[in-house]
């Protein structure tokens, strides 16, 4: 079984090819944790560095994250029967929180894998949970259904590489438009590294206020492309999914 919780030190890669070239990375932290089973540290680190709250994620934030999962799941007609559920995400930091793709891993009862749920949030307050049967490598294809950025529309599919994290982490999404084009790569590598308040500090010290800064540097490259003369494409009505507000 993975060990929990964990955090894993990442650096983030997005490369867009087309209509315009343009890349980016940068690096950053985020927790893997069981859902069951939430990090304890000491109040005077979790509450500023640390903390995870249901609001984050899908569904009713006055339940807990784990309830929502089988509440979604079930609407689906998935039952874990009280099988493991691990989350990667980052945890709000100063009370903040923005993690453009969450990844839960959901287990049988037996410890075997029954799917992954890939969550995604835009910069418009707005997210999208898609329900993955991944292969034995944690790879599956499934239709773009929510609007990410601003400068690709609503069509295509999406490629997804998301294998459980061990000791280190290896996440790849591919956005392939109608045609056969790849026009957005986006990597996630990371190496896990401790998890005390001492580490959590070191952390929270090499990436300062990790958090916004995903959210800044999101925004800023949509500045640059904008610049650069590309417009965005009309965004299509969300309509929440039953069971995410």
């Amino acid at each position: 079984m993975t060990p929990t919780p964990a955090v894993y030190e990442c650096v983030v890669a997005h490369a867009r090819r087309e209509p315009l070239r343009n890349a980016f990375r940068y690096r950053t932290y985020q927790w893997l944790v069981d859902l069951d089973d939430l990090p304890v540290l000491p109040r005077r680190l979790a509450a500023p560095l640390a903390s995870f709250r249901a609001a984050d994620h899908l569904g009713d934030p006055g339940r807990s994250i784990r309830e929502n999962v089988d509440r979604y799941l079930a609407g689906r007609g998935v039952d874990l029967n009280g099988g493991r559920v691990l989350m990667l995400a980052h945890a709000r930091v100063l009370g903040y929180v923005f993690n453009p793709l969450s990844v839960f891993w959901c287990h049988r009862a037996d410890g075997s894998l029954e799917c992954v749920l890939a969550e995604v949030h835009n910069t418009y307050r707005q997210r999208h949970c898609y329900l993955l049967r991944t292969d034995p490598h944690g790879r599956a294809r499934q239709g773009k259904e929510f609007y990410v950025s601003p400068f690709y529309p609503v069509d295509g599919h999406y490629q997804m590489t998301l294998p459980e994290p061990g000791a280190t982490l290896a996440l790849a999404i591919v956005l392939r438009r109608p045609g056969g084009a790849a026009p957005f790569v986006a990597t996630v590598r990371g190496r896990r590294t401790g998890t005390g308040p001492a580490a959590l500090l070191r952390a929270a010290a090499r990436h300062p206020w990790s958090t916004a800064a995903v959210s800044a540097r999101i925004r800023w490259q949509g500045i640059r492309l904008y610049a650069r003369g590309l417009r965005p494409e009309p965004r299509p009505p969300h309509r929440p999914q039953e069971g995410i507000s």
